[in-house]
């Protein structure tokens, strides 16, 4: 099937005389025959769903819904992006070990990086993403155990070269994790490109009306973890009377793992109804994402005329630093968010923003709404100086998230706006 039909079709299967819509399984609690049964389920030798706080069935039907799209070999929902990003890592990482991650990443995930995980023992390295091979290779270490990037920074808007970062990561032997938010797997597909993991914040794009969080791990089953590198995939669980996940889970050891290990122990599993509102997201995300590229390119070109703008981050654009690598990796558009700068600074991007009508000023992105918000003062807001400008953000840079009202709408508001200062 292409992606499209996948989109509606897969992960749910229903058979004669069932319902067509994915039916939502409200229930912690799952009734078997036998104590067998449920031995075997905890010996993990058996398929089924011991408990809703690792497993159940109308959230598994999501699970293997986005693991198609991304072409990966399963997959596991978290409540939330930040959930998956931290449990992505942990399922690798341990006290001692290093990450090696863009500096160009959502703030969050910075902080939980620089910060957090610190706390954990866990350090990481920010490097610049635009350098060459030679210069990434420095901040490579003996304990580094993964590299990290995002396919669409936000609010950088900078394309991250996945290739270049897989071959990086292949050579030190570790994975590259991608977050692909913005991208979705309908623009990008990084497991195409070498990446080994991806991630997703479900709350923007793939859920689309702002209605719930939730996030979402996929495998892609093509890392060897058995390379002498990651002993904890490779030698007995004693937490699971002795399973060695390579062994008994071979491709899939990775995301088998994070489930029945960390998603057990931290328990950021989403409720079935959750899982079946993000299903109504996906089945529509195709038509969703083609129209946020067009009115994203609109708007983005037309800031780009305009003299109180200082610059305009959009991928697309002629002359724009990552044109190449957008043909490359996402040759059906760079999704609807743009960020550009005001020239005035601060003040005058508040200006601005405060004079919109049509667009929402609100600490949220990639919505079907047009919305818009001041990353220094909200999503940033914790990061040092140094830090913003490695994340490429100025005082007077506005992450405008266009949505799929009429573009002349949209448009106008945009001119209105920009005329108040």
């Amino acid at each position: 099937m292409n992606i499209e039909t996948k989109c509606l079709h897969e992960g749910y299967h229903p058979k004669n005389g069932e319902p067509v819509a994915l039916p939502i399984y409200q229930s912690t609690t799952y009734r078997y025959d036998s104590t067998d049964a449920i031995g075997k389920l905890f010996d993990l030798s058996a398929e089924g769903y011991m408990y809703s706080r690792i497993s159940n069935p109308t959230v598994c039907a999501v699970e293997d819904k986005i693991a198609s799209l991304e072409g990966g070999v399963g997959a596991l929902c978290t409540t939330s992006g930040q959930a998956a990003s931290l449990i992505s890592i942990l399922n690798i990482l341990s006290a001692g070990d290093h990450i090696v991650s863009a500096a160009t990443v959502y703030g969050g995930t910075i902080n939980l990086f620089a910060v957090t995980l610190k706390k954990f023992g866990i350090e990481c390295t920010f490097v610049d993403a635009d350098a060459s091979e030679e210069e990434l290779q420095k901040a490579f270490k003996i304990n580094t155990k993964v590299v990290f990037g995002e396919t669409i920074a936000n609010p950088a808007i900078a394309i991250f070269d996945i290739e270049k970062f897989a071959k990086i990561a292949h050579k030190n032997k570790v994975p590259l994790i991608v977050d692909n938010t913005f991208a979705t797997p309908i623009l990008c597909r990084p497991i195409e490109f070498g990446a080994d993991i991806v991630i997703h914040s479900t709350s923007k794009y793939m859920d689309g009306h702002a209605i719930q969080l939730g996030g979402v791990i996929v495998d892609s089953g093509n890392f060897d973890w058995k390379n002498g590198k990651f002993k904890e995939f490779t030698e007995p669980d004693e937490s699971y009377h002795g399973v060695v996940y390579t062994e008994q889970f071979g491709k899939s050891a990775y995301i088998a793992k994070a489930r029945v290990q960390l998603m057990r122990d931290l328990g950021a599993y989403p409720s079935a109804n959750a899982a079946f509102l993000l299903n109504l997201g996906l089945e529509s995300l195709p038509v969703r994402i083609e129209k946020h590229c067009k009115n994203a390119e609109v708007i983005a070109k037309y800031l780009n005329s305009c003299d109180k703008v200082e610059f305009v981050n959009y991928p697309t654009l002629e002359g724009n630093k990552y044109n190449d690598l957008a043909r490359k990796y996402l040759p059906k558009g760079c999704s609807g968010v743009i960020s550009f700068s005001i020239k005035g600074g601060r003040e005058d991007a508040i200006i601005f923003m405060d004079s919109l009508k049509l667009a929402e000023n609100v600490v949220h992105v990639a919505d079907i709404r047009t919305c818009v918000l001041h990353p220094a003062s909200s999503t940033h807001r914790q990061l040092t100086d140094d830090q913003l400008v490695a994340a490429g953000i100025t005082p007077g840079l506005i992450r405008l998230s266009v949505g799929l009202e009429n573009i002349e709408d949209i448009l106008e508001d945009v001119k209105q706006a920009l005329n108040q200062i």
